[in-house]
């Protein structure tokens, strides 16, 4: 927009925050506690070689940023019904999202939404192509979502002053079924999202979910600190034992497990699950496996003989499942995906089930409890990073000599969350040798801290920062729990 001004040998460029199609707290542009608008930004003067260019400064300073601050920052000179119906539409979002609950909702997907991205590197919604229906650039019709008759719900909305119809996902075991390509996975990334609202326009908005919904995947390899992991797993060989569970380099089975016993632990009410990044061994057993290596053998108690004793005990699953059908003898509700169309198959899949039962009846006969979730308390020392952090990307933090991959973490949305999960990682080091805070009173201590006056700025010791973004305490939680630290946890004892 100024290249006149802003280009030289090197420099002249202003850098802010980049949005991201979610609206979250952050620290770019903000309104102070006194109704002032505060915007941070970096800029770097323009220099040549070790000097730097006064005039071309003073213009930055003097010309551009004013206005900049002109055409961005005044509402006189914003689209003032844009910015209304932006507002009014954010607040009718999150109005639905605190309304879930009441409706024995834990997620809602309105008609008409669209669902599908760009591409894997573009949030951006699906746009259709124009093509001749023949070569690279012919593209499906983009199908916008449709509820099904019986489970469509509605919602008066107070400020847009409209009703708004669209799939209410029923408190208990959901299953998104349907074949390869149809659309299940998309649903399912939309939800896993859904505590964020959306910029209008993204396609999304109102495809809203319970703000305690945690995705749960497989992490090979991930880091376990002091897990009581024992509801799956137990009976390892040479009597190994899985309630204070330790190790490096898990496997697909422990790291899911792990990934299910943590997020309990913070306290989460709806697990996401995608059965593509699942470990198989974990989810089920058929019975032929059953007959050929007994119960007493086999160290893992699939999630499909918890799932129900999870549901009685408050914790709803919505569950991708294309290749099992042992699992419609859990299900409360179970919703086909055919060609991203939406249908209701719940009775079906009863039917199916009452005329089979899984694994010989062995499910259905099945009386275990769930099992216990075994508090943590955090150890100060070994969250000190032993040199410089820097946050390479959204996923990868360079923690001192650590690398910390925070790749499994699907509900992180911007680097800017990464940049204040530093921060607050860096905070835990200042705990009291011998705290016995758990991690979710820790957390939640911070949570709150965060809601108070001064906000994210209570992470960066009173610096200017205007690269954070507020992360829930479960993606906290989540890069706390992956450090790579020795002696990083204890457990909670009586």
């Amino acid at each position: 927009l100024f290249d006149d001004v802003l280009s030289g040998p090197k420099g002249g460029d202003i850098e802010i925050a980049k949005p991201t199609q979610h609206v979250i707290e952050q620290t770019a542009v903000r309104i102070l506690a006194n109704g002032d608008v505060c915007a941070q930004f970096t800029v770097n003067l323009p220099a040549r070689g070790r000097t730097i260019q006064g005039h071309k400064s003073v213009q930055i300073f003097d010309q551009t940023l004013p206005q900049m601050v002109q055409k961005a920052l005044l509402y006189n000179s914003l689209d003032s019904a844009a910015v209304t119906r932006h507002v009014l539409n954010v607040e009718d979002q999150e109005w639905v999202r605190s309304s879930l609950d009441i409706r024995a909702l834990v997620a809602f997907i309105p008609d008409g939404a669209i669902l599908p991205r760009k591409s894997g590197a573009d949030d951006k919604p699906m746009e259709v192509k124009k093509g001749d229906g023949e070569g690279d650039d012919a593209t499906p019709e983009l199908v916008r979502f449709h509820s099904p008759d019986t489970l469509r719900v509605s919602f008066d909305l107070p400020n847009m002053g409209k009703t708004l119809a669209g799939i209410g996902i029923r408190k208990g075991i959901t299953l998104i079924v349907g074949g390869g390509f149809h659309g299940k996975s998309t649903v399912l990334s939309a939800l896993q999202v859904g505590m964020y609202n959306k910029l209008p326009g993204d396609g999304r908005e109102f495809c809203v979910c319970s703000p305690n919904a945690v995705k749960i995947r497989a992490e090979d390899g991930r880091n376990v600190s002091q897990v009581n992991v024992s509801p799956f797993i137990n009976n390892l060989p040479f009597g190994k034992g899985t309630e204070s569970f330790t190790t490096s380099d898990s496997s697909g089975s422990t790291s899911q497990a792990t990934n299910i016993m943590e997020a309990l632990e913070m306290g989460a009410k709806t697990l996401l699950i995608d059965e593509d990044t699942c470990a198989t061994n974990f989810m089920i057993r058929d019975d032929k496996m059953m007959q050929l290596v007994h119960k007493d053998k086999e160290p893992i108690t699939p999630f499909l003989y918890k799932a129900k004793t999870l549901s009685k005990q408050g914790i709803s699953v919505i569950l991708v499942v294309g290749s099992c059908g042992d699992f419609f003898d859990v299900g409360d509700t179970t919703i086909l995906m055919d060609c991203y169309s939406c249908h209701d198959v719940t009775a079906r899949a009863k039917q199916i089930a009452a005329n089979k039962a899984a694994n010989g009846g062995a499910l259905a006969a099945s009386k275990a409890n769930f099992g216990n979730v075994t508090p943590r308390c955090p150890v100060g020392v070994a969250f000190k990073p032993t040199g410089k952090v820097s946050v390479r990307s959204k996923s990868m933090v360079s923690y001192g000599d650590v690398e910390l991959d925070l790749s499994g973490l699907e509900q992180l949305v911007s680097r800017e969350q990464t940049n204040a999960i530093t921060l607050a990682l860096q905070r835990l080091s200042a705990l009291a040798p011998g705290s016995k805070m758990t991690i979710f009173q820790v957390l939640t201590q911070l949570n709150g801290l965060l809601d108070q006056g001064d906000g994210l700025d209570a992470l960066s010791n009173g610096q200017f920062d205007g690269t954070l973004a507020r992360p829930r305490v479960f993606e906290i939680a989540g890069a706390i729990n992956r450090l790579r630290s020795d002696g990083s946890f204890v457990q909670l004892t009586p």
